[in-house]
């Protein structure tokens, strides 16, 4: 795969694309805390160990106060958590950076050229930031029951994973957004559901939600996003990003 520019981004934040009015990302941050020092006495050498994880993403946006744009959605600064997605391109399978998150400001700067921009951050918390890939396109819109194209993960996973989900738009009465998972794109292994997989009903949105496997969970190695229903709907838009842990993971 060539090398990539930030062209043709997205970013979401609690079930409301916000990918208009941001202008740029100036942190998508992760990893840990910090180390502590554990070298003994006996060592030449320093020994450490990492401590929690952490995560941040840092944003600048454009004054937009129309309804769900990003005035209404980024001044009520919410005490509970929030779930941030930083898309990096929005083709199926592209890369997304994932975080379950607190909205720490809202700082609205007026320059002498009359440019108006406003500072945002959001701190890591409980999981830290992690990356992933894009089971949507984007945002997905279907319009009745659908199964998805499937991603290639590249091997079999042996440690559980995590997914994120925003609904942007809803109508209908209900919808159930699920993962399947087969070993051959379904060649000779049917597609069939992921255990702990499946994403809390949904009935109205915007709403977004964070999801974990066990830990010591078989993943197959090609994923896909299915949509059912039992009431009916007729539009739902909603974005997921799927990670696969490659080794084993302690949340």
């Amino acid at each position: 795969m060539a090398k990539q520019s930030g062209l043709g981004d997205a970013f979401w934040l609690g079930g409301y694309d916000l990918s208009g009015d941001v202008g740029s990302l100036g942190r998508i941050g992760g990893g840990l805390a910090g180390t502590q020092d554990v070298t003994g006495i006996n060592k030449s050498g320093m020994e450490r160990i990492g401590l929690v994880r952490d995560g941040a993403l840092e944003w600048t946006s454009f004054f937009n106060p129309a309804t769900a744009a990003a005035h209404e959605v980024l001044s009520t600064l919410p005490t509970t958590d929030r779930i941030c997605t930083y898309g990096r391109g929005t083709a199926l399978g592209s890369p997304a950076a994932c975080m379950v998150g607190k909205q720490i400001n809202y700082d609205p700067s007026r320059a002498a050229d009359g440019s108006l921009t406003i500072s945002v951050q959001a701190l890591a918390n409980g999981y830290g930031l992690e990356w992933g890939r894009q089971l949507t396109a984007g945002a997905r819109t279907d319009t009745e029951a659908t199964d998805g194209d499937s991603v290639d993960f590249g091997a079999a996973g042996s440690f559980g994973l995590q997914a994120w989900l925003h609904v942007t738009e809803f109508t209908g009465t209900d919808v159930t957004i699920a993962l399947e998972q087969s070993s051959d794109d379904a060649a000779a292994d049917a597609f069939a559901a992921v255990t702990g997989g499946a994403f809390t009903e949904v009935t109205a949105g915007p709403t977004s939600e964070r999801i974990q496997t066990a830990r010591d969970q078989a993943v197959e190695q090609y994923l896909r996003v299915v949509t059912s229903t039992t009431g009916g709907f007729t539009s739902l838009s909603f974005v997921v990003v799927v990670s696969v842990n490659p080794v084993s993971v302690v949340f």
